[in-house]
C-alpha cells in the first residue's frame, strides 16, 4: 500500500542520508540497534493502523464523556417508560393477538408455558425469587454492564450502547403495532399470576402497580433483548472465564424466569432477539465493525483514517503529510543525526587551516 511503501522508503532513505563525508572521513550513522528500534516502533504503529480497517466515511468511536452518558441513559429510560405507557390500550386486539400466538405455539409444538409456570409456582422460594428477578435484574444488570464498558472498554462502549438503544427503540415499535396480553392475563388460560398469588413486591406488571404500566406491552420481550445484549458483551469482551460463562447463562436464566412467571410467551423472546439483531446491525453500519472487533481504547483507531488519507496522497516527502499522525510519529521516532565536524564554524581561508 502507498502508506506502507512510503513509510519504508523514508526509513531506508534515513539510513542512507546519515553518511556524511567530513575531511576525508565519514560521520558515523546511528547504530544498528537504534535503527532496529525505530523500525520496530514504526512496524508496531502500522500494525495498530491495520487493526480496525473501516470504509471511508464510517465514524470512529470516541471516548465517552461521563456527564453526557449519565444524562443520556436517564433521559432514554424516562422516554422509554413514557412511550411504553403511552401506547394506546387496545384490550380486544391484545387478547386476539395472544390467542393467535398461543395457537401458533401449539402448532409448532412449543406451547409448554403453562407447564413451566405451574411447576415453578409449586416451589414457593423459587417462584418468589423469580418474581424479584423479573422486577429488578433486567435494569440493574444492564446498568452495571454499561458502567463496566465505560470504564474498561471505552473504545467499544459507544457502539454497544447504540445497539442497546436501538434495541429498545425497536421494542417500542412492537408495543405500538402489536399489542399483546401476557399469558397470566389470558381468560381461561389457567396461568398463575405469581406476583398476585405470592404478594411479591416490585413488579409493575401485576398487583397494585399494574395501573401505572402498560399491561399489553409483551411483544417483544425487552427482558430478553437486554439480557442478550448483556450476555454477549460479557461473553465476547470479558477476560475471566467465569464472567464469560455467566454472560452466556444470564439470558437463558432470564428466559426461564419470564416464562415461569407467565409474563411472556416463547415467541416474545424471539421478538426480543430480533430487536437486538436489528440494533446490532445498525450499529455495525454506523461504526463499520461489531463492538468486539473494535480497539479497546478509541485512540488506537486514529491511524486508520491516516492510512486512508495516505492512499489518496502522493509519494516522497508529501507522504509524511498525507499519513497524518502516523507520519508525524515515525518522524518523531527518528534519532537525532550527529552534526558534521566543523559545522557552525565561520568559514575562513582553507577552512581554518593556515
Amino acid at each position: 500500500m502507498i502508506g506502507d511503501k512510503c513509510l519504508s522508503g523514508r526509513l531506508c532513505a534515513y539510513g542512507k542520508a546519515n553518511v556524511t563525508p567530513v575531511q576525508g572521513r565519514t560521520a558515523t550513522s546511528p547504530s544498528d540497534e537504534e535503527r532496529e528500534t525505530g523500525s520496530s516502533a514504526a512496524a508496531r504503529l502500522l500494525a495498530v493502523g491495520r487493526a480496525v480497517p473501516r470504509p471511508p466515511g464510517v465514524r470512529p468511536p470516541r471516548r465517552p464523556r461521563l456527564w453526557f452518558e449519565i444524562l443520556l441513559i436517564a433521559a432514554s429510560y424516562w422516554l422509554y417508560s413514557l412511550v411504553r405507557n403511552a401506547v394506546p390500550t387496545r384490550r380486544v386486539q391484545a387478547f386476539r393477538n395472544a390467542d393467535w400466538v398461543w395457537r401458533t405455539e401449539h402448532g409448532l409444538g412449543i406451547a409448554v408455558e403453562r407447564v413451566v409456570n405451574h411447576a415453578a409456582d409449586s416451589v414457593t422460594w423459587l417462584i418468589i425469587g423469580m418474581n424479584y428477578y423479573y422486577a429488578t435484574l433486567h435494569f440493574v444488570v444492564t446498568v452495571l454492564v454499561l458502567v463496566w464498558l465505560y470504564r474498561r472498554q471505552p473504545g467499544r462502549y459507544a457502539p454497544a450502547r447504540l445497539a442497546l438503544f436501538l434495541t429498545t427503540g425497536a421494542a417500542l415499535l412492537g408495543y405500538y403495532f402489536f399489542p399483546l396480553a401476557p399469558p397470566r392475563l389470558m381468560p381461561g388460560g389457567r396461568f398463575v399470576d405469581t406476583v398476585v398469588v405470592h404478594h411479591t413486591w416490585g413488579s409493575m406488571a401485576s398487583g397494585n402497580l399494574a395501573s401505572m404500566s402498560n399491561q399489553y406491552a409483551a411483544m417483544p420481550s425487552i427482558h430478553i433483548g437486554w439480557s442478550l445484549w448483556c450476555g454477549l458483551c460479557l461473553a465476547l469482551l470479558a477476560r475471566p472465564v467465569w464472567v464469560r460463562v455467566a454472560g452466556l447463562l444470564y439470558p437463558l436464566l432470564t428466559l426461564t424466569v419470564i416464562v415461569s412467571t407467565a409474563n411472556h410467551f416463547w415467541l416474545d423472546a424471539v421478538g426480543g432477539a430480533l430487536c437486538l439483531g436489528l440494533g446490532t446491525a445498525v450499529a455495525y453500519l454506523w461504526y463499520g465493525a461489531l463492538p468486539h472487533r473494535l480497539p479497546r481504547h478509541p485512540s488506537r483507531a486514529v491511524p486508520v483514517a491516516a492510512r486512508a488519507g495516505a492512499r489518496r496522497g502522493t509519494s516522497g516527502t508529501a507522504c509524511a503529510g498525507a499519513a497524518g499522525p502516523a507520519g508525524a510519529t515515525v518522524a518523531a521516532l527518528r534519532p537525532p543525526q550527529p552534526a558534521a565536524r566543523g559545522a557552525g564554524r565561520p568559514a575562513g581561508r582553507g577552512n581554518g587551516r593556515r
